[in-house]
């Protein structure tokens, strides 16, 4: 397939290691605010912190929302910035994001657009839920299909399936209205397939692990804002930056652990009631 990136585990016993971050909701101006967090700067302590932590990994996942303001200039920061961490980096578009100007423009800026991802026994099927310029996601057909096409041509991996919009209801009243619209229709596709062992996502602002169907479902912390859980009306949380570290194991299991910075440098306007 075109767009599939072949990788090989950096660990001698097959152990992958993967480092998600996601909704960076970055701007065209390096000092562009989202309800009161810089969110370039909040974004550089983060990769700050990774550097600090020394913890080895295999490649970066990117699960959407790089941009709050479509810019090219927004994607170029990203691009630019990720860099000091010298791994490859894949990314999914998110609710905020311009994904036909990713696509064009982040192969030469250093950024992979494959969406398949193949590394020692697990493979990384990259999915598209963006419709442009609104809130909720949908998992259009052609999408689907592409996720049957990857597990049917690779039926002895382990597989993860990346989409920005998380597939379940949260429990909080304003996020629910903006989740997967045909979150329905996906979950019957996905329990097609044994080898899909994990749905990981982002959009939610706050973590998320949970098993459907034999199904785990995990969204993580964004290295910006963050919502506070099972809220009736838009609400943010106090709780700082974080990222996801995962370890992928050749039986098919997966160990994580949510990170985050200890620090009130970040803290949001608590008095906003939406954006």
């Amino acid at each position: 397939m075109e767009d599939q990136c072949l990788l090989k585990p950096r660990s001698a016993d097959g152990q992958l290691r993967v480092l998600q971050i996601t909704d960076t909701h970055l701007f065209a101006d390096e000092n562009g605010d989202l309800l009161g967090v810089k969110t370039a700067q909040s974004f550089n302590a983060v990769l700050e912190e990774f550097q600090k932590q020394n913890i080895d990994f295999d490649f970066v996942l990117m699960t959407g929302d790089i941009s709050q303001d479509y810019s090219v200039e927004s994607y170029q920061r990203f691009a630019n910035m990720i860099k000091c961490l010298n791994k490859p980096v894949f990314f999914l578009p998110g609710n905020h994001d311009d994904g036909p100007l990713m696509y064009r423009i982040f192969n030469r800026l250093g950024v992979s657009t494959a969406r398949n991802i193949i590394c020692g026994n697990w493979q990384f099927i990259l999915l598209n839920s963006e419709v442009y310029g609104v809130a909720h996601g949908w998992v259009q057909r052609d999408q689907l299909e592409y996720a049957e096409r990857c597990v049917e041509e690779h039926p002895n991996l382990h597989s993860v399936v990346c989409i920005h919009h998380l597939p379940l209801l949260v429990g909080s009243d304003w996020l629910d209205t903006q989740t997967l619209h045909n979150q329905d229709e996906f979950h019957v596709f996905m329990q097609r397939f044994p080898a899909v062992k994990l749905v990981l996502s982002g959009h939610v602002h706050q973590e998320v692990d949970v098993i459907r169907q034999n199904i785990r479902y995990i969204a993580t912390p964004s290295t910006s804002i963050q919502f506070v859980p099972k809220s009736r009306d838009f609400a943010l949380d106090s709780k700082g930056p974080g990222w996801r570290y995962f370890s992928f194991s050749k039986d098919g299991s997966i160990d994580t652990v949510v990170c985050r910075l200890n620090t009130d440098r970040f803290r949001p306007r608590m008095d906003v009631g939406g954006y």
